[in-house]
C-alpha cells in the first residue's frame, strides 16, 4: 500500500508517496497559502495529491491514507485545528474538509510529534520503541515516544520539552508568556541572543566578536563554529546552552527512561560540539542506570522527517479502507 505523508509549514507544505516498507517513490512541495486565514490550504493540498496520483497512475485502492502533521495545538482524535498562529487557523476542521475533498482518510498529529515518529521509523532512533526527540530551531520543539506510541496528554500539550523552565528566576521572556523557558537558552534564537549579551559584557578578545564585527550580526552556528577553534567566548555560550539542555533531557529521562535521544534542527548541525557537553550535563543529571541505557544521536532524516514521520502514522492509524 501506498501511504502520503504530508508536512505542512508555515511557508512550505512538503507531500510524499511512501509504501509500507518505507521506499519514498516521489516527494515535492508547494507553497503555503495562508492568504484569506489558510483557507485555501486544504484544496490545494487535494489538488496536487490526486495530480501526483494520476501521475504515477495510482488508483484509490492502493492508497491507504493521507497523514499530516501540521503545526498548532491539535485535538489528534478528530483532526480539528484549536489554533495555527503562522497559518491563520482558528477552530478549523482541518480533516473533515481535507477529507471532504479528496475523499481518502486522513490522520493527524503535531508536525514535531510526526517528525520524531520519522525518525523512530527510519531515521536515527530506528527501533527504539522509547524515543525523545528534540528540535532545535528557531524555537525548541519534541516529541515522546513511549512503547512506540506518542505521548499526547489530556489536552494535546505533551511534548512541549521547549517550554520547560530551567531559569526559575529573572529568566529572558518566552513566547509563550513565561520567561526561562529551554527555548530561550537552547534555540537557535536563544543561543544568538545569550551570545550577543556575552559580547556586551566581555570585552575580551574573540573570534566570534570579530565575526560580529565584520557582518554586523551572529548567528547559533556561527557560536558553534568558534566554539569549535576553542574561543572562549564562544563556548562559554556553547556550554551553558548544552547545560540547560542536559538538564530538562535528564530530568525528562528520569521520567520515561528512554533508550534513544534524537537531536535535530538548525542547532544539531554542531555535531560534536553540542554532544559531547550535552551528554556530559545529561550524564549529571539523569540517573546511571537511566545514562547507560540511552543513547544520544543527531537525527538523521533531515526535512524528510515530516513527510515521513506522516506516511508511518497513516500507515499505523488508518484502516486499509477509503471513505465513501
Amino acid at each position: 500500500m501506498i501511504n502520503i505523508g504530508v508536512d505542512l509549514g508555515g511557508t512550505t507544505i512538503k507531500m510524499a508517496l511512501i509504501d509500507d516498507e518505507g521506499k519514498m517513490i516521489d516527494k515535492w512541495a508547494i507553497v503555503t497559502n495562508t492568504i484569506d486565514n489558510g483557507k485555501h490550504i486544504a484544496s490545494e493540498i487535494s489538488s496536487s495529491i490526486l495530480k501526483k496520483m494520476q501521475q504515477f497512475n495510482l488508483e484509490r485502492s492502493t492508497v491507504r491514507g493521507i497523514g499530516v502533521g501540521a503545526p498548532g495545538f491539535i485535538n489528534m482524535d478528530t483532526g480539528f485545528i484549536y489554533q495555527a498562529v503562522n497559518i491563520g487557523w482558528k477552530d478549523y476542521p482541518f480533516k473533515d474538509e481535507l477529507e471532504s475533498l479528496i475523499g481518502l482518510p486522513v490522520v493527524l498529529d503535531n508536525d514535531a510529534n510526526v517528525a520524531a515518529l520519522g525518525e523512530m521509523w527510519l531515521g536515527a532512533g530506528l527501533g527504539a520503541k522509547n524515543l525523545i526527540c528534540v528540535t532545535l530551531g528557531t524555537g525548541v520543539g519534541g516529541g515522546i515516544i513511549c512503547d512506540g506510541e506518542i505521548l499526547h496528554g489530556v489536552s494535546g500539550m505533551a511534548g512541549e520539552i521547549g517550554h520547560i523552565t530551567v531559569i526559575p528566576n529573572d529568566g529572558a521572556a518566552c513566547n509563550c508568556g513565561k520567561t526561562g523557558c529551554l527555548e530561550t537558552v537552547s534555540s537557535a534564537t536563544g543561543i544568538r541572543r545569550m551570545a550577543l549579551d556575552a559580547l556586551d559584557y566581555n570585552d575580551s578578545v574573540s573570534i566570534l566578536r570579530d565575526l560580529f564585527e565584520s557582518k554586523g550580526d551572529i548567528t547559533a552556528e556561527d557560536v558553534f563554529n568558534c566554539a569549535a577553534k576553542k574561543d572562549p567566548l564562544s563556548s562559554t555560550v556553547a556550554e551553558k546552552a548544552a547545560y540547560y539542555l542536559g538538564f530538562a533531557l535528564g530530568a525528562l529521562a528520569v521520567t520515561i527512561n528512554p533508550e534513544k535521544i534524537v537531536i535535530g534542527g538548525g542547532v544539531s548541525h554542531a555535531g560534536d560540539t553540542l554532544i559531547d557537553p550535552l551528554t556530559k550535563y545529561f550524564k549529571q543529571f539523569s540517573l546511571p542506570r537511566v545514562f547507560e541505557a540511552c543513547t544520544i544521536d543527531i537525527a538523521k532524516l533531515g526535512n524528510d522527517a515530516g513527510v515521513i514521520g506522516a506516511a508511518w502514522l497513516c500507515m499505523q492509524k488508518v484502516n486499509q479502507t477509503t471513505i465513501s
